[in-house]
């Protein structure tokens, strides 16, 4: 009798995470379903980082000189953390649109925990973050920036990984809070614009004024340009080692409040 209650249990706690991996699967497919057949996003993902890139890399580099070689170089892994950036963000106001068209009630009631519904969110944001992240990289290789290796550039892929946990981690956390698209948006453009311009996606950490100094050190966006940097190129104003270090703690501490946030957001 011991043994067949306790198959049963093993039975109904497999069933219970299968139901909770097929959830997480189903919510990711969307999400990238959703991404396919978006085609002006996908060409505005790709085309506003390549056109800054192209236009003010070749701009400033000529004015501009920098002792690791060529400033368009030096800004490519900035885009590329931009990039990431907006579309880590981005991923975020998916939830409100769920929310609106009532998609996100029927997940909610689902006997599934909301922290795997919270999952299949951030894996379908962090997976189109990173197909743009990598999709600039070997664009802007084919262009003519120069990067250390084809080896160097597929342990990017990871970092790249981690960069988005984190930033999706955020955009759930504003999602969870704010009920529309022009608050999300609006709360966005206030967030990204200055995330940006207090990191190293443009200019070094050389010579830079206190006060600014302080923000730039700061920002979580600077260590994963750096890493991304050390990496592409084996040229970085931070350790790799503490980059690493900070990217990741910024990704489990953001996805934890924003699981926690999404949590609490099926009750209001």
């Amino acid at each position: 009798m011991t043994t067949k209650y306790t198959n049963a249990g093993d039975d109904m706690g497999l069933s219970g995470m299968k139901l909770c991996l097929n959830t997480v699967f189903t919510l990711w497919l969307r999400e990238m379903l959703r991404y396919k057949r978006s085609r002006s996003r996908i060409i505005g993902s790709l085309a506003t980082p390549l056109f800054f890139l192209v236009i003010m890399g070749s701009a400033l580099g000529s004015s501009m000189t920098l002792r690791s070689g060529r400033y368009i170089d030096y800004m490519a892994p900035g885009i590329i953390g931009m990039s990431i950036l907006f579309a880590s963000l981005m991923g975020g106001i998916s939830i409100i649109w769920d929310r609106e068209f009532g998609f996100l009630k029927e997940i909610l009631v689902a006997p599934v925990s909301r922290f795997y519904t919270a999952l299949g969110k951030a894996a379908g944001g962090v997976t189109t973050a990173m197909v743009q992240g990598i999709s600039l990289m070997v664009i802007s290789g084919f262009i003519g920036i120069e990067y250390v290796s084809i080896w160097r550039e597929l342990l990017c892929i990871p970092i790249m990984f981690i960069m988005g946990l984190g930033f999706i981690g955020l955009g759930i956390t504003l999602a969870s809070r704010i009920e529309s698209h022009e608050g999300f948006q609006m709360m966005m453009t206030f967030i990204t614009f200055p995330t940006i311009m207090t990191s190293t996606a443009f200019y070094p950490m050389d010579n830079l004024p206190g006060w600014l100094s302080i923000p730039v050190h700061l920002n979580p966006l600077t260590y994963g340009v750096e890493a991304l940097r050390w990496m592409l190129l084996d040229a970085s104003d931070v350790p790799i080692e503490l980059s690493m270090a900070v990217i990741t703690a910024f990704a489990l501490f953001t996805m934890g409040i924003g699981s926690w946030a999404f949590d609490r957001s099926g009750d209001q």
